[in-house]
């Protein structure tokens, strides 16, 4: 071969191989897009609220609505009650033209309550019914920390406002007693709120946000309420779901959002809202091997440390005794009490 032959093969194995980097390097520059259709048509947002939940079948699909989730009940395991006494029973047009605005006192939800003249079962004010007592009650702790002074004072003031309107005569708890199991409700709740959160991020290649929902609905998750948010629907009817998965919102709001790179997704398991015979903690390992595995994705925590199998064996272990302390204290995971309780 001579000189001037090898020195064109050379030149061509050069142009080849910055071909193939550009080709690579703007590979790696353009995020994973979903396989089949390139825009998928978007899914109806179907997190759980208190309205009606459609059931999702394995295509991801809503095939039929369920009845929705009662609202939250007055517990005396949790709430602060006054009773409000009437000479006669009143109607539920009445007291609902006179419940308070906002049905909070500072961080702390309200209800309202009353004892049904005909079946003689306490509900949520309804018109058409006639009530022989009513209810009102504070609850006592939430995220936001125990009920304190100012807010009792605020709840005393507008259930006092809503006697007033119906003439009915409360009875109110002593503040001092209230704000006393304010405290230890909340010193109990503290060290037994837990939300199991892990990120994903990519090893090489970033998602595009239809790359990256194509791969979180094969594991059974929907879009959320919110951009950015897809959940894992719970079996129970109405109930708040038993997984969340996060992303950058900027990119779910993009004009092309096929385009817009996602490196980092969060996966969450929220473990008060679900019970524990359902399994959330399986089913999160579970959504996080098979996306890090779908996606080439490291699984890593809040400081970018890798997670071990050992990390997932003291979880579990840290849980089981978790699940035992709610349940000592009536409020098992999943429990109406404990959804209130850790939101």
């Amino acid at each position: 071969m001579s000189l001037t032959v090898a020195l064109v093969i050379a030149a061509l194995a050069v142009l080849v191989a910055i071909a193939a980097h550009g080709w690579w390097s703007a590979r790696r520059a353009t995020p994973r897009q979903p396989t089949g259709l390139v825009l998928p048509e978007p899914m109806q947002r179907v997190e759980p609220t208190l309205g009606p939940l459609p059931t999702i079948n394995a295509a991801g699909t809503a095939v039929a609505p369920v009845p929705a989730r009662r609202g939250a009940r007055i517990d005396a395991l949790i709430d602060a009650i006054a009773m409000l006494a009437v000479e006669a029973p009143v109607t539920g047009e009445t007291v609902l033209a006179h419940l308070p605005p906002s049905r909070r006192a500072g961080g702390k939800p309200m209800l309202v309550e009353g004892l049904n003249a005909e079946s003689g079962e306490w509900e949520p004010p309804a018109a058409g019914a006639r009530y022989g007592e009513l209810q009102a009650a504070v609850q006592l702790a939430n995220r936001s920390g125990a009920l304190n002074e100012i807010e009792y004072s605020e709840f005393v003031q507008k259930t006092q406002a809503l006697a007033d309107a119906i003439g009915a005569v409360p009875d109110f708890p002593d503040m001092l007693d209230v704000v006393v199991r304010a405290r230890e409700l909340d010193a109990f709740a503290s060290p037994h709120d837990a939300n199991l959160t892990v990120h994903l991020q990519a090893n090489s290649v970033a998602w595009s946000v239809g790359y990256l929902r194509q791969c979180a609905e094969r594991q059974g998750f929907v879009p959320g309420a919110l951009p950015g948010r897809l959940v894992l629907p719970a079996q129970e009817e109405g109930a708040p779901p038993v997984l969340t998965l996060t992303f950058d919102a900027q990119a779910a709001l993009s004009d092309d959002a096929q385009l817009a790179p996602v490196r980092r997704l969060t996966i969450s398991l929220d473990v008060a809202q679900t019970p524990e015979a359902a399994e959330p903690f399986a089913a999160w390992q579970q959504a996080i091997r098979a996306l890090a595995d779908d996606m080439d994705a490291s699984v890593v925590d809040d400081e970018g440390r890798p997670i071990t199998l050992m990390h997932y064996t003291t979880i579990a272990d840290e849980l089981k005794l978790l699940y035992s302390a709610l349940e000592s204290r009536d409020m098992a995971a999943g429990s109406a009490a404990a959804r209130r309780l850790f939101q």
